[in-house]
Formats: C-alpha cells, sequence, structure tokens
C-alpha cells in the first residue's frame, strides 16, 4: 500500500480537514433518521400466523409487552440446510443489540420461510439467542417481497427494493419495522433491502476504519459463516 508520508503537523492538518466532512456526514445521517421516522405509515389488516418455539404467535404476538417490532428477513427457504452466510453475518450482530434493544421498547424477530424444524439446528450451531420463527404456510414473505413467488420465479422478475428487479430468487434479505399501537392496532411504519442492511453490520464500521477498509471486490466475498473461518484456514494450509 503506497501512502504519502508526512510529518506529524501535515498529518494532523490533513485528518482536521478530514473531519469536517465526517461531521457533515453525522449531521445529514441523523436528518435522514428522522426523515425516515417521519415517513406515513400502512395498516396491517392480515392476521400472519407464525411458528415459533412458544408455539403458535401471530404478528401482534411477536411484540411481546413492546409497542415496537424488527423483523429481519433471513434468507432461509424450505429445504435449505444451512442459512445465507450474508444472514449470518448480520445474525451474528443481532444478540448484542439485542441486550438493549429489549429494554428500550424494541422486540427483534428473524422470520424465515423455512419450517421452524429445519432452522432450528442451524441456529444451535451458531449459537444465537434471539428469536426466530417461521412464517411457513403465510404470506408474510410474499407480501414484504423477500420471497419470490411461483409466477415470478416463473418470469424471472420480482418485485424487490421498491423496483421490479430483473432477477427472481427464492430468499432476498430485508428489514421490515412495525408498531402497535394502545388499541393494538399494528402498522407497518418501514422496510430496507439489499444494501439497506449495511447499517446493522457493525464489523463494517470497524473495517471501514483500517486502512484497508472492506478490502473486497464484490460485497462480502471475504465473509464466512463465523464457524468455518478455521476450517478455511486449515484447509488452505493442507493445500499449501
Amino acid at each position: 500500500m503506497q501512502h504519502t508520508l508526512v510529518s506529524q503537523d501535515e498529518w494532523t492538518a490533513a485528518h482536521t480537514a478530514h473531519l469536517v466532512k465526517e461531521k457533515e456526514f453525522t449531521r445529514a445521517r441523523d436528518a435522514l433518521s428522522e426523515a425516515r421516522r417521519a415517513l406515513p405509515w400502512v395498516k396491517v389488516r392480515k392476521n400472519y400466523i407464525f411458528d415459533t418455539p412458544e408455539g403458535k404467535q401471530s404478528l401482534a404476538d411477536l411484540f411481546g409487552k413492546n409497542s415496537q417490532l424488527m423483523v429481519y428477513h433471513f434468507m432461509f427457504a424450505p429445504g435449505w440446510k444451512e442459512g445465507c452466510p450474508g444472514c449470518s453475518f448480520i445474525a451474528d450482530h443481532m444478540d448484542g443489540a439485542n441486550l438493549h434493544l429489549a429494554h428500550h421498547d424494541i422486540s427483534l424477530v428473524a422470520v424465515s420461510r423455512a419450517p421452524l424444524a429445519e432452522f432450528t439446528p442451524y441456529k444451535k450451531r451458531m449459537g444465537w439467542k434471539f428469536k426466530w420463527v417461521s412464517s411457513n404456510g403465510n404470506d408474510f414473505n410474499f407480501d414484504y417481497h423477500v420471497s419470490a413467488t411461483k409466477d415470478e420465479l416463473a418470469k424471472n422478475s420480482m418485485n424487490y427494493n421498491y423496483e421490479q428487479a430483473d432477477f427472481a430468487t427464492e430468499e432476498m434479505p430485508g428489514i421490515s419495522v412495525f408498531y402497535r399501537n394502545e388499541k393494538g392496532e399494528i402498522f407497518h411504519t418501514y422496510s430496507s433491502y439489499a444494501r439497506g442492511g449495511d447499517i446493522l453490520i457493525g464489523a463494517y464500521n470497524f473495517l471501514d476504519m483500517t486502512p484497508k477498509g472492506r478490502n473486497e471486490k464484490e460485497i462480502m466475498d471475504w465473509m464466512k459463516r463465523h464457524d468455518e473461518y478455521e476450517k478455511a484456514s486449515s484447509a488452505s494450509c493442507c493445500h499449501s
């Protein structure tokens, strides 16, 4: 890596100038978050029923005692043996955040279309504690545009990230947020897809401060499930 070497005073001057841009970005991000919170809502009228470790539960039940529900649409289709590596990367950050979210009026839940029995062993393997439920048998994944319908798969075109995409795949990632008022009415307040999930990945913020940054040619091309790094390293040593 080739970088200009300067005196301490020159280094401080360069970083001080850069700090101005960082502060502008922080203020712009705060303004964007405020605008997000001001977006209109839509009332949820369907009665979605999920399979959970506690039995059948409605969308309202997933809120628990909180008024806010954050759903991570975890890519795990029926018949899969493992979850999506990228979703697993995000999921590695969920338990740490949940230590605080659960005490700040937010319930955090992962939802997948696979039957509960199919992803429960994977959750145990990964050592995760967050609540993970199945939408198998209801339209939740299709209504929130993270799973392609049979018709979309046949046409190789699906509604994803608020546009008609020129591809269709069984599962895609996303985040959806809901609010429940005192009357028990539920509203869909926000959804984000594709790289919108980057903001949940704390490891990226660490990487972005380093000289090499994310150091990837394609998004997440270096990342593995957290129990696979040592296996990959051992395999590489064996073939070297």
